[in-house]
């Protein structure tokens, strides 16, 4: 590039149709390096094309309206035009706050293999707010993803969920209490299905009634003094039922942060209940390891942990993702 812009400068001489020649020749490089620059962009995002608010107005039960009083849904697309398979990712923080690198950089990993990913900013306990503001936060995002559906070139037939921790909490919630939209709303987009086809679930929290739950999380969502009734609704493990979706369930053996247990029992229920599921419990990783690496490096896919191998060839055996377009 340097050098045609050198050589062009040395042109006074130069009859005038071979001046307009060289003009021409720089003109398409140029344009060929800003369609590569984009291209590079696009497979490789280093921030979201968009930020949605999931309301027009206040969200229901807002104490105010700083920035985490209003849920949102920040938008990545995939790097297909055509129409793709899209994964709403909860972050994890015990329901006080949200970890970055389980949203973004899963959001970047997602985009990587072709799917498009909504990185959803939920309401949090330690801003004051208790269950069912979170779980409306992210069927709220589930409708408005499909509502959107040809805005964002997505398929609203394959929708799933992804979360950590208490993010993990909050999709396994969503996967055993998702419904079918309601026909009759006022609003269009609560007339689309919360339910997802699919979820993802990375060292969740999993039971709210156990030694195994996470009292924190418990704390942020719940308040002090919930009920017995409440506390099994929002175990996953016993909300399990026989509609609830695939999973894909890992964790690790050296997590001290979030018990293995939970998961554990959550497969058992759902191999009592004949649902699908894929199971990975690794014996290395403290908890929030997310990917493996931070930074997340598109570049080098050999650095990140094993189970993100294992859940893109997973999501490609249940038609999201590159595995799903190489059928085709």
């Amino acid at each position: 590039m340097n050098f045609l812009l050198c050589h062009m400068r040395d042109t006074g001489n130069l009859p005038m149709p071979k001046l307009w020649w060289n003009r021409i020749v720089l003109s398409v490089f140029v344009a060929f390096c800003c369609i590569d620059q984009c291209n590079a962009m696009d497979s490789n995002p280093i921030s979201p094309r968009e930020t949605i608010r999931l309301y027009e107005g206040d969200a229901p039960g807002a104490t105010g309206s700083a920035e985490h009083d209003v849920p949102v849904i920040a938008w990545w697309p995939a790097i297909d035009r055509g129409l793709t398979a899209a994964v709403v990712i909860c972050p994890g923080g015990g329901y006080g706050g949200l970890a970055d690198h389980e949203g973004s950089d899963y959001a970047r990993w997602l985009v990587s293999h072709n799917i498009s990913a909504f990185v959803l900013r939920y309401r949090l306990g330690s801003k004051g707010y208790r269950h069912p503001v979170m779980l409306g936060d992210v069927s709220r995002a589930m409708r408005m993803v499909r509502h959107h559906a040809t805005k964002f070139s997505i398929d609203p037939k394959r929708v799933g969920v992804m979360g950590s921790s208490a993010g993990g909490h909050l999709s396994v919630t969503l996967l055993t209490h998702g419904d079918d939209g309601n026909p009759s709303a006022d609003d269009p987009i609560d007339r689309h299905p919360s339910r997802a086809q699919l979820g993802i679930l990375c060292y969740p929290v999993v039971s709210m009634i156990t030694a195994n739950t996470h009292s924190g999380s418990r704390k942020n969502l719940l308040g002090d003094n919930p009920s017995e009734e409440l506390l099994r609704d929002l175990s996953g493990e016993l909300a399990v039922n026989d509609t609830t979706p695939p999973m894909f369930l890992w964790h690790t053996w050296e997590d001290t942060g979030v018990k293995v247990e939970g998961v554990l029992e959550l497969a058992a229920s759902l191999r009592r209940h004949n649902r699908p599921f894929e199971l990975h419990v690794y014996e290395k990783g403290p908890h929030g390891i997310g990917l493996g690496v931070r930074p997340y490096e598109p570049d080098h896919p050999e650095k990140l942990h094993p189970w993100t191998n294992e859940c893109a060839r997973w999501l490609g055996e249940h038609s999201f993702g590159l595995s799903a377009l190489q059928k085709k």
